[in-house]
C-alpha cells in the first residue's frame, strides 16, 4: 500500500471470536496490503497495567478509574504504534479500540460524553466494525473466565451500549454467530469494499 494508511478498529464482546478475526484478516490483506494488527490494552505500560490491575482481578473496582486508564493507554498506543504505522502507508487493524471503553464503562454507568471528552486525543477509525454474538453463546465460551468482565449481566449491558452506536451508524455490523469461516468472508468483503470506495 502507498501513501495515507487506513486504520480499522474491530470491536465486540468477550468471546465473539474478534482478536481471531482481526488476525485473520491481517493475513489474507497482506497479499495486497501492507496490513498490522494491533490490540487494546495496549503492549505499553499502561496497557500491560490494566490487564493486571483491572481485567485479572476478583472484583471490578471503579470504573471511571478504567475509562481514565484505557484512556491514557489509547493515547500512548495511538501516538506509539498507529499513528507511526498510519505515515508508513500501513493498513492497522485494532483489537478493540475506543467503542470499548464507551461500551465497556458506559454499560457500568460511566457518562458517555465525558468518556469521549477524555478520549478527545483518539483519532475516529476509517472503518469500525461489530462482530455481534449473543451474550449467552460467549459467557459459554468464556470457561473458565479470563476477565473480571466476563459474566452474563455485563455482557448484555455491553451490548446493548454497542448496538446504539451500530443504530447511529458509528459502527458496521457483522453477524459473529455464523461459522468462523462466514465470518471471517464477510468481514474480509466488508473490508475489501471499504478500502476499493476509499483507494
Amino acid at each position: 500500500m502507498k501513501g495515507k494508511g487506513f486504520f480499522i478498529c474491530i470491536e465486540g464482546l468477550d468471546g465473539c471470536g474478534k482478536t481471531t478475526q482481526a488476525k485473520l484478516l491481517v493475513d489474507r490483506l497482506k497479499v495486497g496490503y501492507n496490513a498490522v494488527y494491533t490490540a487494546e490494552p495496549s503492549q505499553g505500560n499502561v496497557g500491560q497495567f490494566i490487564k493486571e490491575y483491572c481485567l485479572d482481578v476478583e472484583q471490578r473496582g471503579s470504573s471511571v478509574v478504567e475509562a481514565l486508564l484505557f484512556a491514557a493507554d489509547r493515547s500512548e498506543h495511538v501516538e506509539k504504534e498507529i499513528m507511526p504505522a498510519l505515515n508508513r502507508g500501513e493498513l492497522v487493524i485494532s483489537d478493540r479500540y475506543l467503542y470499548s471503553s464507551l461500551a465497556y464503562q458506559g454499560a457500568a454507568g460511566v457518562d458517555l460524553n465525558w468518556i469521549r471528552q477524555i478520549n478527545k486525543h483518539a483519532m475516529k477509525p476509517d472503518l469500525a466494525v461489530f462482530i455481534d454474538v449473543h451474550p449467552e453463546t460467549v459467557v459459554q465460551r468464556l470457561k473458565p473466565k479470563k476477565s473480571v468482565m466476563e459474566n452474563l449481566e455485563t455482557q448484555r449491558r455491553v451490548r446493548e451500549v454497542y448496538m446504539r452506536f451500530v443504530e447511529s451508524g458509528e459502527l458496521t455490523l457483522v453477524d459473529g454467530n455464523a461459522s468462523k469461516e462466514k465470518v471471517g468472508e464477510e468481514l474480509l468483503r466488508m473490508v475489501l469494499a471499504f478500502l476499493e470506495r476509499a483507494c
